[in-house]
């Protein structure tokens, strides 16, 4: 491993792209960082990295990696023995010092951890309440809002379309959520620096919907320094008889944090130009109404004159409030309080009914308007149930999940379904957060939509008070179940929002629910998730993740793995025939996009044969786990018997497309993408792959088997043990053939029934005889040995034939000259290791050498029998409080201990000296 990363370095030096790719890793333009070459090296904190911005001809912009060493730029102490702190490339004095803030992390919001209660303390668990304040460890989220409206200042006509722009930025990924009015659906939305210049464009997909929801990925850091600084503009180009250019500036607004209804306004002119957007919420306590509006285009004036304006909350042409006040062009926003809102305009207002409208007063009055709905966007509502969460915490293996789906009318639609519980089910309802211990709040009770035969619930709550509209929006509600053993509360989860990740995953559906009740065996945890998974045109592998009811001391570390099962009756007796590792990641949320994904997975997927299983450090063998059905269109491998996919044929289904590829092989009338390996028609005991319009053909070369008896399955090439005694075992045999349990080899991209051996294919070096790998069909785990050959007395040994891996001696006849040569892939000997751009004999030893760093002596590395190996050297640990470190020492020291032994070696010389002179 240590050699892997010591050559990531030397690539990730020279990568050219379009952000910066380093060590595996992907870097927005302008970011700094030390490279971590992992273990036994660690980060490198005397060498910095920069992603330095460059620009093509064509002006586009890409990444390149400089590296270089910092240690040289450490600044001169007036202290006599400064000590180096751990993380630092620079010493400092021991006196007096103050923490030493990295200026490679300024500007990094996420970094900065704000103080907070511990909710833990409290007189009761309400470990799952999050206020929508609230985020991941690690993660700062900023909310922006731009409205655009017709461009004006053109010779082409003005749109009288108007639009609102959502953006919420999390790190460097930029989500965004689109309404707009009076203008058809828009083709694409172009993002702009501060010179105009096109920094993104998004094409908006051809699809049914009033809402666009978009992502920009790694936003580059000069870009994010224009966003926090309101310096970006949103163009969004429309097409058709309503069509036209909006435009509009992205401004950053505290309002947008509290808002749970809003509206666009619209002018009934056309091409005017106009528009505006009001973002409003309620008092948490009182039912006053406060509103921030937004407007462009409705004062004509340039100067800052003051313009009067009548703002109005209308319902069927009736005035219901009204309010007055002045504005002027160069501050058009508005912001007021309407207070002792009636409990019939609340109903009105969180219905859809009212009507908001601007007027400017005088002469040539313009006016905007709108009706207020619900705040819309991309995020989704939704609630993870665990038993680690409810009001008095347990561990049952339970979950629950829900999502739901506010309408614009105030209807809440929603779907639950709960497993694994207890006993059965006594109630489900819809709650406030409890005021005091074990006074539960209920608000709706969803039990009679509940089916004791699905475990689900699906129906709509309408009509929905004004109040719990905004405090469903607020994240302030929680949905509960009630059990036989549990009157109070099995599973409970908090109802919020999940923001829009850019992910193809569908949230409109229930997601696979994952508890510790379907881990094999069951585990009794308070913790439970529920997971969105998905497979695209392109065979990749979309998924989210969201776990909830772990304690802090269990999601320290939280990996998810995605495996297939080779059986669905026995999900919790078999073992997994595949496993790919997902991610892993702290929280209690995890996303991404799996690409390699294998075609044995993909087809368990389809077949709803695989399930998705998160394990934590307190339970390493699973935590949650849950069964995954994804039906696809990924069809399986051309040519061979249809039962064994290809993993290169995701990528290339299209047959005129494989013809064009200049790599692409011809054989047995067939067309086969480069790099595709499948078994030929001629002969089923050989295996072909194409390399580069070169047809590589092997014949299939069985192990030797070790046992007294052998069998020869019909389907097979090559023989495998019988050890049948009883007509039980060959039961056992038969049910291993109708549902294999095995191992899944990525060389030969085959399944392997338990126990058997095989040598392994490489293409495109076809069978290695000099390894033989095993099937453990316990772990469904993958074991290859090195052959070892018989030592031989002989001064000079032949191989038989080229493909053979073991040197024989000779009857009579000498050595052919061309079969003295040993290779590296021979099993008559140790091999050789390469470490960087050198090789070393087997037992060499050597420091390791790092680009900028150089020679690395506090680091050993050896080689054996082909495998490099490197280790720190071991320091001993100290007991001192004043510790210290010299140049060119591997281990630090006590500083008193080098101060007793500077002077005991003065004391020495002393000694010495007198003694000379008396001789």
């Amino acid at each position: 491993m240590a050699a892997r990363l010591h050559t990531d370095l030397i690539i990730g030096l020279s990568s050219l792209s379009a952000e910066c790719s380093f060590g595996g890793r992907s870097y927005s333009l302008e970011d700094t960082w030390h490279p971590d070459l992992g273990e036994p090296f660690g980060v490198m904190h005397c060498i910095q990295c920069y992603c330095e911005p460059q620009k093509h001809r064509r002006g586009k912009k890409f990444g390149k990696v400089n590296c270089k060493n910092i240690k040289q730029d450490c600044p001169d102490l007036d202290c006599d023995d400064p000590v180096l702190l751990p993380g630092n490339c620079c010493k400092s004095c021991p006196k007096g010092r103050k923490e030493r803030n990295d200026p490679l992390l300024d500007g990094f919001e996420f970094l900065n951890e704000n103080s907070k209660d511990d909710d833990l303390h409290k007189s009761y668990n309400d470990r799952s309440y999050q206020s929508s304040e609230d985020t991941n460890p690690g993660e700062s989220r900023s909310d922006f809002v731009a409205l655009l409206t017709g461009v004006t200042n053109s010779w082409l006509p003005s749109s009288s379309g108007v639009a609102r722009v959502r953006l919420t930025l999390t790190r460097t990924s930029l989500t965004f959520s689109i309404t707009y009015e009076r203008t058809s659906r828009p083709t694409k939305v172009v993002f702009m620096d501060s010179d105009g210049t096109t920094a993104f464009e998004y094409k908006i997909p051809k699809e049914p919907s009033d809402m666009i929801c978009g992502v920009w990925k790694n936003v580059a850091k000069p870009l994010l320094r224009q966003l926090q600084s309101e310096q970006m503009r949103i163009s969004m180009a429309t097409s058709g008889s309503r069509g036209g250019e909006l435009e509009g500036k992205i401004i950053k607004h505290r309002a947008l944090f509290a808002e749970t209804v809003s509206s666009i306004l619209t002018s009934e002119k056309e091409n005017s130009g106009m528009g505006g957007i009001a973002m409003l919420t309620l008092s948490d306590s009182e039912n006053n109404l406060h509103f921030i509006l937004i407007m462009q285009g409705l004062i004509k004036h340039k100067e800052p004159v003051m313009v009067p304006i009548r703002v109005q909350l209308v319902h069927r042409q009736r005035v219901l409030r009204e309010i007055r006040a002045n504005i002027t062009s160069h501050d058009p926003d508005f912001a007021e309080v309407l207070t002792n809102l009636t409990s019939r305009e609340l109903l009105l207002l969180y219905r859809g009914q009212l009507e908001i409208t601007i007027e400017t007063q005088g002469q040539d009055p313009r006016r905007i308007s709108g009706f207020i709905t619900s705040r819309k966007s991309c995020d989704t509502i939704q609630s993870v149930m665990s038993s680690g969460d409810t009001l008095t915490p347990g561990k049952t293996g339970g979950v629950g999940s829900a999502i739901f789906n506010l309408h614009s009318n105030g209807t809440l639609d929603y779907k639950v379904q709960v497993a694994g519980l207890s006993s059965e089910v006594l109630g489900l309802t819809i709650e406030l957060k409890p005021r005091r211990r074990n006074k539960r709040s209920i608000l709706y009770d969803l039990t009679p939509e509940y089916s004791k035969s699905s475990g689900q619930a699906e129906g709509s709550w309408s009509p929905m008070e004004a109040r719990y509209i905004h405090m469903l929006l607020q994240n302030e509600l929680f949905i509960n179940v009630a059990t036989a053993h549990y009157q109070e509360g099995e599973l409970r989860g908090q109802i919020k929002a999940l923001p829009y990740s850019g992910l193809d995953v569908p949230r409109y559906e229930l997601p696979t629910p994952l508890a510790g009740y379907f881990v094999s065996p069951p585990v009794r945890t308070g913790a439970s998730g529920h997971a969105w998974v998905s497979v695209d045109k392109q065979c990749h592998l979309h998924y989210e993740i969201i776990v909830a009811g772990l304690s802090k001391a269990d999601d320290s570390t939280v990996n998810a793995h995605l495996h297939g099962l080779a059986e669905i009756r026995d999900l919790e007796d078999s073992g997994s025939s595949h496993k790919r590792l997902l991610t892993g990641f702290f929280g209690s949320q995890a996303q991404g996009v799996l690409k390699d994904i294998s075609a044995e997975l993909l087809q368990h997927l389809d077949q709803g044969t695989a399930f998705i299983q998160v394990i934590t450090k307190m339970n390493p063998q699973g935590e949650i786990r849950g069964r995954v059905h994804v039906p696809n269109s990924c069809k399986l491998g051309v040519g061979g018997d249809g039962e064994e996919a290809e993993f290169g044929d995701f990528f290339v289904k299209d047959p005129e497309e494989i013809k064009k590829d200049p790599h692409t092989c011809f054989f047995e009338n067939q067309y086969h993408a480069h790099g595709s390996n499948w078994t030929p028609n001629y002969d089923p005991c050989f295996s072909c792959s194409c390399q580069k319009r070169t047809v590589i053909c092997d014949p299939v070369i069985c192990p030797v088997q070790t046992c007294s008896r052998t069998i020869q399955p019909e389907d097979k090439c090559c023989p495998v043990c019988d050890d049948r005694k009883e007509p039980k075992d060959m039961k056992a045999l038969k049910k291993v053939e109708e549902h294999p349990e095995g191992c899944y080899f990525e060389g030969d991209q085959t399944m392997h029934a338990p126990g058997t051996t095989w040598h392994p294919f490489v293409p495109p070096f076809g069978y290695i005889k000099c390894a033989v790998c095993t099937c453990k069909g316990s772990t469904g785990e993958v074991h290859c040995e090195k052959l070892t050959c018989p030592v031989l007395t002989c001064s000079h040994p032949v191989r038989r034939s080229p493909s053979d891996c073991c040197k024989e001696c000779p009857e009579e006849e000498r050595t052919p000259a061309g079969l003295q040569h040993g290779d590296m892939m021979q099993g008559d000997g140790p091999r050789k290791c390469k470490f960087g751009k050198n090789y070393y004999q087997n037992s060499d030893s050597w420091h390791p050498w790092v680009p900028l760093v150089g020679e690395i002596r506090c680091i050993n590395c050896w080689c054996d029998h082909g495998v490099p190996k490197c280790q720190r050297k071991q320091c001993p640990i100290l007991s001192c409080s004043n510790i210290t470190r010299t140049d060119g020492s591997c281990c630090p020291k006590c500083a008193g201990e080098q101060r007793r032994r500077q002077a005991t070696t003065c004391d020495l010389i002393k000694v010495n000296q007198q003694y000379s002179v008396r001789k």
